[in-house]
């Protein structure tokens, strides 16, 4: 008779928790560096620890960043912009002189960011485009 399986305390459905997508690729990369200082720092980061139940780990947005460079999508200069505002925990504001220039790429590049995440389910939002978010344009053929 074969032995009896041992009891485990890790979760049966671990995978079915039900996780929170993030409303933005800005909220992503703000929790994204917030996680890789603190792994900097020493902290040891494990899934299902945080305050909500996050759909992916940090290295999985920073393989989507790292997707765009190799794309390049996204270049040296917009990583240097999200890794210096991201470690400040704000976006840089277009309204003061000195943070016009890492304003655009930081918009840039969150605009290029944000729909990988999206498709992953990373992002909240359609994976695709539907027929109501979708522009219609009528079609400006030959008239008959």
């Amino acid at each position: 008779m074969p032995p009896a399986p041992r009891a485990s305390h890790a979760p049966r459905f671990a995978s079915m928790i039900r996780t929170e997508p993030f409303t933005s690729a800005e909220e992503a990369w703000f929790w994204t560096m917030s996680a890789l200082v603190a792994r900097r720092d020493g902290a040891r980061i494990a899934a299902g620890k945080g305050v909500a139940a996050r759909p992916c780990e940090p290295d999985d947005v920073i393989k989507c960043l790292d997707r765009l460079y190799r794309q390049r999508r996204i270049e040296l200069a917009h990583a240097r912009v999200m890794r210096i505002w991201g470690e400040r925990g704000v976006a840089p504001c277009p309204h003061h002189i000195g943070e016009r220039g890492d304003s655009r790429l930081w918009r840039e590049a969150m605009n290029r960011l944000e729909w990988p995440l999206r498709v992953k389910g990373i992002v909240a939002g359609a994976r695709g485009l539907g027929v109501h978010e979708a522009e219609i344009i009528p079609f400006s053929g030959r008239s008959e």
